[in-house]
């Protein structure tokens, strides 16, 4: 593990190439019930270049409408989103140190031109839980800052199978993806970049009972 500036931390490796490929798998079946689709920038409406969906009981979205935001179903068929697999979870429980499961696991899909600008993860209500990424496919170069756009960064080299943990101070650090290194990985049979981006929605005290 390499822990960056603010406290942000760096696992290269962290999945075996047969756990990739179960993932990758894993990730395929979710698609089935919950397409990946384009999500637009709010009040523009100008399409983001990387195609998405979710699992969980929470899943976030965002239109031109409505802007970002988390709701329980997919925006486009209507359905709830399908339950994060065990197997996700397993990798929240083992590197994210936090006693609560996540709600929402974001499944973006990078081809070779998609791009993620400098932003942060701030739609949650609990900052408390950490933000637990896993990159599968190609390589990209990573950004990650401060809490300010303004802010000083540092870009390094994301390959398949590694996980980057925001953290503490760096929960609310700007991030993002400045762009993919084509044919870096064999995984994707057809290329691109997959990132699966695990989060905690609801603050734990919020939860009711059953």
């Amino acid at each position: 593990m390499q822990v960056l500036p603010n406290g942000a931390k760096w696992i290269p490796g962290f999945l075996t190439r047969e756990a990739q490929e179960n993932l990758v798998e894993t990730v395929r079946e979710i698609v089935k019930s919950a397409p990946l689709f384009v999500p637009k920038m709010p009040k523009t409406g100008k399409e983001m270049s990387v195609r998405m969906t979710n699992c969980g009981s929470l899943g976030w979205v965002t239109d031109k409408e409505n802007g970002y935001r988390y709701q329980t179903t997919h925006p486009v068929n209507g359905a709830p989103w399908p339950d994060i697999p065990n197997s996700i979870l397993r990798i929240w429980t083992e590197i994210s140190a936090y006693p609560h499961d996540p709600e929402a696991c974001l499944i973006n899909f990078y081809n070779q031109n998609a791009k993620m600008g400098l932003h942060q993860d701030r739609d949650e209500d609990d900052f408390e839980a950490p933000v637990v990424s896993i990159s599968l496919g190609d390589s990209c170069l990573f950004r990650v800052g401060e809490t300010t756009r303004t802010g000083r960064t540092t870009s390094f080299k994301l390959q398949s199978g590694d996980a980057v943990i925001l953290t503490g101070k760096s929960r609310l650090a700007f991030h993002g993806v400045e762009k993919i290194y084509p044919d870096t990985s064999t995984l994707l049979k057809n290329g691109g970049r997959i990132n699966l981006t695990l989060r905690r929605v609801t603050k734990p005290s919020n939860l009711t009972s059953i």
